[in-house]
Order: structure tokens, then C-alpha cells, then sequence
């Protein structure tokens, strides 16, 4: 799933293509990730795009009054094309969700592959029209999101896991799986440790955040759509690597397997040397 600093890029290569240039069409190929029907896609042709932000993981385009928004959800991503595409194949089959179409034959395909469809699409006046967006927390790297305003965050939180915490949208906006794993153990915190903790480990933690959010924006800085994934994958230090050495201390790689999702995490590191119970992968080996 791509997640701030991914979407942070996307949102400059996509913007440098698209401002200024009109709309010939926008094609809905995957008709349930269309997730509004007040404004009809024809109201976007021959439209002009007038700038590309984001909120949190949600894409945003303004065209005029109009907005179009999206959430690339797990397995959604962007492809950019130069020239006229191709004839689209039948609806609802395979990846392709959906295409913008330039006034040139430029513009985007929006792809999705996997059998869990999680990808939405929203045309509104108001991005705070889309409740993913009105639920969101403070943005992490925003000036306002200091390490006052963290500690307040994690005091209320309580006891909650500090991992489903950092990846919670409505308290943090734009961490997800993977760069929670990340920030954890460049903090050297175990992912299960309560939210609630001492004013040192909290200056360390937000210390973690910053310092992996910035490096990694800045290492995307640039990049087309079509590097993004792998540089993503390649700068990873724990996140998708079970098995592998720790870069920084040589421990094995360790998981937890959660119902729908998993986290990765060095016991040397993170975890004073103790693995982590998986109780998911034990009942499977029992």
C-alpha cells in the first residue's frame, strides 16, 4: 500500500503531467470503486486540472469545482502512459479500474490486482465529503505536529498497541503498515509496547517518525511513478523482510501474522532479544 512518502511523490510527478492540461474522458472500468454518483465523469470532459495534493493516503485532483479523489488501498497503483490506450478490456475483468484520458491520448491508468477490490474513486465538491478524509488525524510532518502534540496523542491513547497506534488514520494521517515497522525499529521499540510511555521514549519515538518520514520522502524526491515501488521496497529495513539479517545488528528478521496483515520487526533490536508470540502461525502448526 503506498503510504506518505509514496503518495507525496506521486502526487509531484502526477501534478507536473497534469496541471494545465484538459480532460478528453475519464473511463470508470471497475464500476464498484466508483464510490459516488452525484457528479456524473462526463462533467469532467474538457475540463481543465487545476492542481494535485493529498490527504493523508487519498489523492486529490482539483478540476475546477470539481475534485476527484482517490485511495489506492492495498494493491491499487498508477501507471502513467504517453500515448492512446489501448481498447479496454471487458468491464470488471482484470486490473484495470480505471483510466484518464488527456486531450494528447496522454494520462493515467488506475490498476488494482488481487481478488479483494479495495480501491475507491470519489468525484465531490469537497475532498471533507469523503469520510476517509473528514476521520483523518494531523498530518505527522505538518509544523503543527510537534512533539508536545505527539505525547498528548499517545497519552490518550493508552494502552493501546503503539503499532496499531502510529497506524491508525484517524489519530496519525499517512502511516501504514510498512513504515510503522520502520519507524519502530529505528526507535528500537517492541510494536506491541502501550502507546501511553515515559517523556524519553516519546521524544525518541517522534525523533524515529520524523527522521524515517523525511529521509524516505526525500529519497522519492523526483522519481516517476514507475520507480517508486521498488525504491520503496529496496530502502526497507525491517518491513517485508522476515528472515533476512537485521542491517543494523545481524539478528534474523522476525514476523506476526495478524488476520489480514502482518508486521516485521528484529528481536535484538525491538524486542530486548525475545521473539514475539504469532499466535495466528501457532494454531496453524498445531
Amino acid at each position: 500500500m503506498p503510504e506518505l512518502p509514496e503518495v507525496t511523490a506521486l502526487v509531484a510527478d502526477l501534478g507536473t503531467r497534469l496541471i494545465g492540461r484538459e480532460i478528453k474522458r475519464l473511463d470508470i472500468l471497475s464500476f464498484s470503486a466508483l464510490k459516488t454518483f452525484e457528479i456524473s465523469v462526463d462533467a469532467l470532459v474538457g475540463r481543465t486540472i487545476d492542481g494535485a495534493s493529498r490527504h493523508g493516503k487519498f489523492l486529490d485532483f482539483q478540476i475546477g469545482d470539481i475534485h476527484l479523489v482517490m485511495h489506492l488501498a492495498r494493491a491499487g497503483w498508477i501507471r502513467w502512459r504517453d500515448s492512446a490506450p489501448q481498447p479496454s478490456k471487458a468491464l470488471g475483468r482484470g486490473p484495470l479500474t480505471a483510466r484518464l484520458i488527456l486531450d494528447d491520448g496522454s494520462g493515467f491508468d488506475v490498476t488494482e490486482y488481487g481478488t479483494k477490490k479495495s480501491l475507491a474513486i470519489y468525484l465531490v465538491h469537497d475532498p471533507l465529503e469523503v469520510s476517509g478524509i473528514a476521520k483523518l488525524g494531523p498530518e505527522p510532518l505538518d509544523p503543527t505536529f510537534t512533539e508536545e502534540a505527539f505525547a498528548g496523542i499517545l497519552g490518550r491513547s493508552g494502552r493501546a498497541q503503539i503499532k496499531g497506534v502510529l497506524r491508525n488514520q484517524s489519530v496519525i494521517a499517512g502511516i501504514g503498515n510498512a513504515y510503522s515497522d520502520e519507524i519502530l525499529h529505528v526507535a528500537r521499540m517492541s510494536p506491541f509496547k502501550p502507546a501511553s510511555m515515559a517523556p524519553e521514549d516519546v521524544a525518541h519515538l517522534y525523533d524515529a517518525m520524523q527522521t524515517t518520514l523525511r529521509e524516505a520522502i526525500a529519497r522519492a524526491d523526483g522519481l516517476a511513478a514507475s520507480e517508486l515501488k521498488a525504491e520503496k521496497k529496496s530502502n526497507m529495513r525491517v518491513h517485508g523482510r522476515n528472515g533476512l539479517p537485521c542491517p543494523v545488528c545481524g539478528d534474523t528478521v522476525r514476523q506476526v501474522i495478524f488476520a489480514d496483515s502482518t508486521l516485521q520487526y528484529c528481536p535484538t533490536c525491538q524486542t530486548g532479544g525475545k521473539p514475539l508470540a504469532d499466535r495466528v502461525l501457532s494454531r496453524l502448526l498445531k
